[in-house]
């Protein structure tokens, strides 16, 4: 019994067979892209009916087309103006408010009495008083 185990042990193993590669046919598909890129290239796509009725369409995209192209180029350009006069108003702002801080100093009654100390004029200690008009024409 012994001997008939080795023998079958024996006959069921086989060697593998080598798998061979299956050959491949030409894909239409590859086909059918050379042919739309030829077509593509030589133009001849424009030549087809279809593309013909669908005319008007293209040509009104390539015009949306162009207006948002032109839209895109004006906003930059106003954004750039936008920006270019923010920082004018900021820096003609920080001029205001020096010069502003400088004649609030330059008119102080001890800076105008500084300089007028050079010249011969000296400063009023009597008030001011108040001239009064009469009407002459209510007669």
């Amino acid at each position: 019994m012994a001997s008939q185990v080795k023998n079958t042990l024996i006959t069921t193993v086989e060697e593998p067979k080598p798998k061979e590669k299956p050959v491949k046919a030409k894909s239409p598909s590859k086909n059918k892209i050379s042919r739309s890129v030829g077509s593509v290239i030589s133009g001849s796509f424009l030549s087809g009916k279809k593309v013909t009725k669908q005319l008007p369409f293209i040509l009104s995209v390539a015009l949306l087309a162009m207006c948002y192209i032109a839209n895109n180029y004006n906003s930059q350009k106003k954004a750039i103006e936008i920006n270019r006069t923010l920082k004018e108003i900021e820096g003609l702002r920080y001029e205001y408010i020096s010069t502003k801080a400088n004649l609030m100093n330059i008119s102080k009654q001890s800076e105008v009495v500084k300089r007028l100390g050079v010249s011969q004029l000296k400063e009023s200690l009597v008030p001011p008083d108040k001239i009064f008009i009469e009407d002459t024409d209510s007669e």
